[in-house]
């Protein structure tokens, strides 16, 4: 688990074939002795399991076909920045929100621009994932924990602080760039819940009809 907080900007060393997925090696400002093999690392907002450490500062990670195929990490090649952020340990703070490192699709940047304080992205997602977004609430966006600001004609726009703007690659973005988005968690289970469950007990659970009268709706 993580909370969409950026620790680094890392680099990637190095890419090699491994199977039908990828072997990288990533060199991080981040305290490698303090990663153990097995520990997760999220690359721009990828789960993925620190297996070797080559050197101070650096790490290897095995990504699968799957995260190749789903992600933008099939487009990785040496040089490439990325954002890097250990996993959460018990009883630090959740300054952004909760993040799985589960990649729910590939966005592409409509526009990018600085503007007065901030700079303001327009993302436009896969259409599947858009019931899952509201304006107000939580996205990660290659990884780093931003709030939708407003949703129009299939995209969302992003109101980027300059402290995330100067701890991040964000500002780098360009239209047509391809991004990592994962949705919040949260609109995944509540999804869930309002969905009929044909195996459920016939009496109980929770849908629109229960919630109106118990006046959430």
């Amino acid at each position: 688990m993580f909370t969409g907080l950026v620790e680094d900007v890392g680099t990637v060393e190095a890419v090699h074939p491994e199977g039908g997925g990828r072997r990288l090696e990533i060199r991080t400002a981040l305290d490698t002795q303090g990663i153990a093999p097995g520990d997760s690392v999220a690359a721009d907002g990828i789960c993925l399991t620190a297996t070797a450490f080559p050197g101070p500062g650096r790490y290897v990670v095995v990504a699968g076909r799957e995260t190749v195929e789903r992600t933008t990490l099939g487009s990785w090649r040496p040089g490439r920045r990325v954002h890097l952020e250990r996993a959460l340990r018990v009883g630090d703070r959740m300054g952004g929100h909760i993040v799985q490192g589960h990649v729910d699709g590939v966005a592409e940047v409509e526009r990018a621009e600085h503007r007065q304080e901030s700079w303001v992205i327009w993302v436009r997602p896969p259409a599947s994932l858009l019931r899952y977004l509201a304006p107000k609430g939580s996205v990660a966006v290659d990884g780093v924990s931003l709030t939708i600001n407003e949703l129009a004609g299939g995209a969302f726009r992003l109101d980027v602080i300059p402290h995330t703007a100067d701890n991040t690659r964000i500002p780098g973005l360009r239209p047509g760039d391809h991004v990592n988005l994962e949705v919040d968690v949260l609109a995944r289970y509540v999804e869930r819940l309002l969905a009929p469950q044909p195996d459920a007990p016939a009496s109980g659970g929770l849908d629109l009809d229960s919630l109106r009268r118990n006046g959430f709706l």
